[in-house]
């Protein structure tokens, strides 16, 4: 494992026409490039992850699994935005001297997605076998694959979209209501908003699981009294972890920028004629409970990229199902390297077929 920052000293025009003096990009990687330099495997993560994919994805990502470094060279990096080392709200703004906080500019999935070029270029890395994103990691693969339509020879979506939803913007901006009730959140210090974070992640966790999992992992027991309910603490304990971890002014502006998310906003009328444009293999993966991001949404990308298949995954655990699920997943995606990458063949001795 190496993990390193990448710091890019011009300045770096954002979607909003801002640019922000310089750029650093904190990533990971995992393996050696071999010979030919085709066994390239780019993870982007999603809202509030890093880009330490073996932390956050085992059972997928591993030594002993599926995409793992004795095969694989694997890169990850954090997105922009992000508080794990890439620029963003606890940044210093170099014109300033002092760290942006709230006034951190505010970006998109296309200005995600080209820092993301900016990382490949500097690494020397000409050809990626397999770009793999879920959720807004997702979102990011496919502006980074309709910008640099030659980036992957393979694609993979799991439970995301081609346009985020009113659904999940309603979800979002409840997020950042709760947020910015924390009237510490306008103070601009570290700690900012952690309260509000607390009560975001507490809504969030509502759309990332579902009725079904909080009845049967939260209910209540003989020891419960009726100050002391299972899904309450549940939900305290979740919003506390993540304070401990993450950053409210990061997570205000990485939910606006999945706000932006529209493969056809300023490129066509319908987002069918632009996904139509992606023209590599493509593996879309749908979680059957997820609440957040139905395999409606999926089975959209699926019908419009020309060479994609779909599968779903059966999951107790709904949205979060993406994560938890690496067997299942696993499965998948040998089945799509042995039947549908045929013309990538060469390749595919890298990737091998895994005993599950």
């Amino acid at each position: 494992m190496n993990h390193q920052t990448h710091t890019y000293k011009k300045r770096f025009l954002l979607e909003s026409g801002i640019s922000l003096p310089q750029l650093e990009i904190a990533y990971h990687t995992y393996g050696t490039l071999n010979a030919d330099k085709s066994n390239v495997i780019w993870v982007v993560h999603a809202l509030t992850a890093n880009s330490d994919v073996f932390d956050w994805w085992p059972g997928l990502f591993g030594k002993n699994d599926l995409f793992n470094p004795k095969e694989h060279f694997i890169i990850c990096a954090n997105n922009l935005g992000s508080c794990y080392g890439t620029t963003g709200p606890l940044s210093i703004n170099p014109d300033t001297n002092e760290p942006w906080f709230s006034y951190f500019p505010q970006i998109t999935i296309r200005d995600m997605a080209n820092t993301l070029q900016v990382l490949k270029e500097c690494l020397g890395v000409h050809k990626i076998h397999t770009l793999i994103g879920g959720s807004q990691g997702g979102q990011v693969a496919q502006e980074w694959i309709l910008q640099y339509p030659e980036v992957t020879e393979n694609l993979i979506l799991i439970a995301t979209n081609a346009q985020h939803s009113p659904w999940g913007i309603a979800f979002n901006e409840s997020q950042r209501l709760a947020i910015k009730a924390d009237r510490t959140y306008f103070s601009n210090t570290e700690n900012g908003g952690e309260k509000g974070l607390q009560a975001a992640r507490s809504i969030a966790l509502l759309s990332y699981r579902n009725y079904n999992a909080y009845n049967s992992t939260q209910k209540n027991t003989e020891s419960n009294d009726f100050n002391n309910h299972a899904a309450s603490s549940y939900q305290r304990y979740q919003g506390e972890k993540l304070v401990k971890r993450f950053n409210a002014y990061s997570y205000v502006r990485l939910s606006e920028a999945m706000d932006t998310h529209g493969v056809a906003r300023e490129r066509a009328h319908s987002a069918e004629s632009v996904l139509n444009k992606i023209l590599v293999p493509t593996l879309v993966i749908g979680v059957t409970s997820d609440v957040l991001f139905p395999v409606n949404e999926q089975q959209l990308l699926a019908r419009y990229i020309r060479c994609a298949v779909y599968n779903e995954i059966d999951s107790f655990y709904g949205h979060d199902g993406f994560l938890i699920e690496t067997r299942q997943l696993t499965e998948l995606i040998n089945k799509f390297y042995e039947e549908n990458v045929k013309e990538n063949k060469k390749h595919l001795n890298h990737i091998g077929t895994k005993e599950i």
